[in-house]
């Protein structure tokens, strides 16, 4: 059997050479992941479905890589962008996140959560471990969970079984992709800032401050390192790990 190549430490996060698709590049928390993996020397496919200008105007910043489209939740979709994109590896971030109790929810309404949250992820993984597994090439997926798939929220009861289902998707496909070199594992971020978030959710700001052990709110670059990590050959033989990024939220439970 042979031995992993030895980096050093400087080399330990270059991600020099991969083409990297991140879904939901157009988005706040994505938009990080993409800012971050550029900066580590890939070559970033930056996805959306709906905002495009957002996703064009990521890329023209960076001032490198390029822009796809696709609905995650049709299988024809999700093939052509895989097919387009020639990813090397890939961050499944694309979600929606509603508030809506269970008792109130139609059933549509849950399968919306389930296809964008985890169908979505489901495809991508599928179809491009596939691909990899056959070129016999090796390959790694981050997959963007949250802390509440582990301990819900109310109103968040899809959004949270969703999350849930994605930890646990994580693990299976890097059981089963595992004999082809491919590494699949989680981030589950806290609270992520974004803009309006302390004008549109005071209270809920406020009790996070309140509990969480490291004394703030988490930024798009707290994640985006930790994708940055879980895909560079510093975790090389890392895989199935859900990587809690919370600011220690998780140590107490609800907040």
């Amino acid at each position: 059997m042979a031995k992993p190549e030895t980096k050093a430490v400087v080399d330990l996060l270059d991600l020099s050479g991969e083409q990297i698709l991140v879904t939901g590049a157009s988005g706040n928390i994505g938009q990080g992941i993409a800012a971050r993996l550029a900066e580590a020397g890939a070559t970033v496919i930056a996805h959306y479905h709906q905002n495009a200008a957002a996703a064009a105007a990521l890329i023209e910043r960076l001032g490198t890589g390029r822009v796809i489209g696709a609905d995650l939740t049709n299988k024809a979709s999700v093939d052509a962008m895989l097919d387009s994109a020639a990813a090397t590896m890939v961050v499944n971030n694309a979600a929606v996140q509603t508030v809506q109790n269970l008792a109130d929810m139609s059933f549509s309404d849950w399968r919306l959560m389930m296809a964008a949250n985890l169908d979505s992820a489901f495809l991508v993984t599928q179809r491009a471990a596939g691909a990899w597994s056959a070129a016999d090439r090796g390959g790694a997926i981050v997959n963007i969970a949250s802390i509440e798939g582990l301990d819900p929220a109310l109103g968040h009861g899809h959004y949270a079984t969703s999350k849930a289902g994605l930890v646990m998707l994580t693990r299976a496909a890097a059981l089963e992709f595992g004999a082809a070199r491919i590494r699949v594992n989680t981030v589950s971020p806290g609270l992520i800032d974004r803009e309006g978030l302390q004008k549109d959710w005071p209270d809920g700001v406020a009790r996070w401050l309140e509990r969480v052990p490291l004394g703030r709110i988490g930024a798009p670059n707290d994640v985006a390192d930790a994708v940055l990590f879980l895909l560079s050959p510093a975790a090389r033989w890392i895989s199935g790990a859900n990587l809690i990024v919370d600011g220690g939220m998780s140590t107490q439970g609800k907040w």
